[in-house]
Formats: structure tokens, C-alpha cells, sequence
């Protein structure tokens, strides 16, 4: 379950297999000892609950820098906007991708869904009168 965000509503999607172990490793293996429920703690003592939501963008944007990758902007809203071109690209509808975003609106989603152009050569229909 995913709780609610910036629209205030709380929605349920499956988890991949791979993710559910990863997570099962860190909750067994690598998440610091504390009193609270929460799986997800801050990195440094004392390890308590994310409270605010500024923790997952600049884990995000630490991360992708430690690793190299250089962008115009970082942040959490990368993975957002990977994701939803991935699912795309491997077939998934506007629909599905935006159930997953929790988008209400399919033109919200458009933005998130950019396509390259080899993609877009194989769904693209001929010109009319022939070759251009």
C-alpha cells in the first residue's frame, strides 16, 4: 500500500518479486535497531521514521550523484519518470502507468511517459501518398 501523497489518497500495487527481497534483506539484515514500526529510517542516529518529505528526495539525489550520474535536475521525481517510460516501452497502457503513479488524469501521465523515437518509429503509421 502506498499511503497517501500530495492527492491524499492511498492506493494498493503489486509488488515485484525482486523488490519484496530486497526489502526483506534490508528489514533483516542491514535496518538499524529502533522502537518503531516503520521499515525506512533515517541513515544516522537515532534512527527513527522518515518524517518529512524531503528524506527520499535528497537520499535520491545523493545517490544518483554518488553514482556518477549527472542530470539538469535530481531528485525522487527521476525514478517517477523512468519508471513510467520503462512500462511503456515494455507495453504497458496510459492507463496502467498512471494507476501506478497514482494519476488520475492520462495527460498527466503523457508527461511522465516520454518515448524515444525508435520507439515511436514502430508504432507509427505510414505516410499518406508514400515515403517522406
Amino acid at each position: 500500500m502506498i499511503r497517501a501523497g500530495k492527492t491524499h489518497r492511498e492506493r494498493r500495487i503489486p509488488l515485484p518479486e525482486d523488490v519484496g527481497v530486497a526489502v526483506m534483506e534490508y528489514v533483516t539484515q542491514d535496518r538499524p535497531r529502533a522502537d518503531c514500526r516503520e521499515v525506512f529510517l533515517n541513515f544516522n542516529p537515532p534512527h527513527g521514521p522518515l518524517r518529512t518529505t524531503c528524506a527520499p528526495i535528497d537520499m535520491a539525489t545523493g545517490l544518483l550523484q554518488q553514482a556518477g550520474i549527472r542530470m539538469a535536475r535530481y531528485g525522487a521525481y527521476v525514478f517517477r519518470h523512468s519508471t513510467a517510460t520503462h512500462m511503456v516501452r515494455r507495453g504497458a497502457s496510459f492507463k496502467q502507468v498512471a494507476d501506478v503513479l497514482g494519476h488520475q488524469s492520462l495527460k498527466t501521465t503523457g508527461g511522465y511517459a516520454k518515448l524515444d523515437l525508435p520507439s515511436l518509429a514502430h508504432v507509427a503509421l505510414p505516410w499518406p501518398g508514400g515515403e517522406r
